[in-house]
């Protein structure tokens, strides 16, 4: 039997079902998981992953398992567990701890549960394994073979920490991947963010003033979704080329402290921290609505809100009103965490199907690979890159042409010119 700390093992049924029901929109991972069932590429390999426990999650878990892998998962955020599927998880025979709204104690111990197992490769969204790793459990670092990195907020966390020179052991950035940030990130990020501010609140999008915090990947499906349906758009940026493609694409750009005045509803994508300040807060309408698709809870300067604010009062569930001093309300949606996870589903399966390609194919690398990789982070590897593209498109019956040998010939050569 597994080692598990889940909310109720009696929703394992329900969550058999759920995970069924995303595996049919995953079916890159499952022509990868037919290999890894035949190949066993992790066999005897330990694999400790903190991330969303999420029905989709929970695919790639069973790819992992059925290529060989002594797999421990633990969530990456405390809104986003779906108890039933942690449940399902644990009888799959996946060592599972996670619970949906733990405290930061119980977040915490179950970090420490999943490195209990004593890795040999981790997977991370938001690098919180990693930091934990490099800060409280040194003496695993040596037995760790490498790992793989989700998400952008991640990357930026790991990159520091290789360029401090202090990372022990390889890591492949998943989130850097094309199949991953074109897809992910643009399409999966965009239509989950909408639809978890959607259900928090019920809005109508049309006619609606949306400042876009962060024009990366992320913001480029946010506005993209936002503008389709009917929403006048706001981009704050800090890079002069993104804001110049913001500008190209149609969309206003203007410093933050203007937009604060303008904005109905506010949707930070940086990665980075209290890119929402007090000062923003002081000059927001009445009934500004701030929500957050970042992976940490610190976009929106949250402390700074309940400083100004003279009361504080839940509306609706992941809906909370601030009451300023002078009158105004603001609004903070599901606790400043991903939106898209603390008020709704997450990203759709097919987007995820992609990501978790990617990670499966890394993991993988990294087993084969290890000992040739220095001590830094990796981007995805172009084969495995183009091989998950490849494998996506057959899934999806979509054939392309191939360069015959003459046009090989010619774009290899620099004499022929016609």
């Amino acid at each position: 039997m597994p080692n598990f700390d889940v909310k109720d093992m009696s929703l394992a049924a329900l969550g058999k079902k759920r995970i069924d029901w995303a595996g049919r929109e995953m079916k890159t991972l499952s022509l990868i998981k037919e290999r890894f069932e035949q190949e066993k590429p992790f066999k005897g390999i330990r694999i400790a992953a903190c991330l969303h426990i999420t029905t989709e999650t929970a695919n790639l878990g069973l790819v992992l398992k059925a290529g060989g892998a002594d797999l421990t998962l633990c969530a990456s955020n405390p809104l986003s567990t779906q108890d039933e599927t942690a449940a399902a998880l644990v009888e799959h025979g996946i060592n599972t701890f996670a619970i949906h709204g733990e405290d930061n104690e119980s977040y915490y111990r179950h970090i420490a549960a999943a490195l209990d197992a004593k890795p040999q490769l981790t997977v991370d969204d938001g690098a919180d394994l990693v930091a934990t790793l490099h800060s409280q459990r040194t003496e695993l670092l040596s037995g760790i073979l490498g790992g793989t990195e989700e998400t952008t907020t991640g990357v930026i966390r790991l990159r520091a920490l290789a360029e401090s020179g202090k990372l022990c052991y390889p890591i492949i950035a998943v989130n850097d991947a094309k199949t991953k940030y074109m897809f992910d990130n643009r399409y999966g990020t965009g239509q989950s963010t909408l639809d978890g501010i959607t259900r928090a609140t019920n809005f109508l999008w049309a006619s609606k003033t949306v400042v876009v915090v962060g024009y990366g990947w992320c913001g480029h499906g946010v506005a993209m979704r936002a503008k389709g349906l009917g929403a006048h758009i706001i981009v704050t940026e800090v890079d002069p080329v993104k804001a110049l493609e913001a500008v190209m694409d149609g969309f206003s750009v203007m410093p933050m402290a203007e937009a604060a005045k303008a904005g109905d509803i506010f949707i930070t994508v940086t990665g980075d921290k209290h890119v929402i300040d007090a000062n923003h807060f002081k000059l927001m309408k009445d009934g500004a609505t701030l929500a957050n698709s970042g992976h940490f809870n610190s976009e929106i300067n949250i402390p700074a809100l309940e400083t100004l604010a003279c009361g504080k009062e839940t509306i609706r569930p992941s809906v909370e009103e601030y009451k300023m001093k002078d009158g105004r309300r603001i609004y903070l949606l599901g606790e400043g965490r991903l939106i898209n996870l603390a008020a709704a589903e997450g990203h759709p399966a097919a987007v995820m199907d992609m990501s978790f390609a990617n990670q499966a194919l890394s993991l993988e690398y990294l087993v084969k690979n290890h000992t040739k990789l220095e001590k830094k982070v990796y981007a995805v590897p172009e084969e495995i890159d183009r091989a998950v593209a490849a494998t996506k498109l057959s899934s999806l019956n979509v054939s392309i042409d191939t360069l015959t040998e003459e046009q090989i010939k010619y774009l290899s050569s620099w004499q022929e010119g016609t």
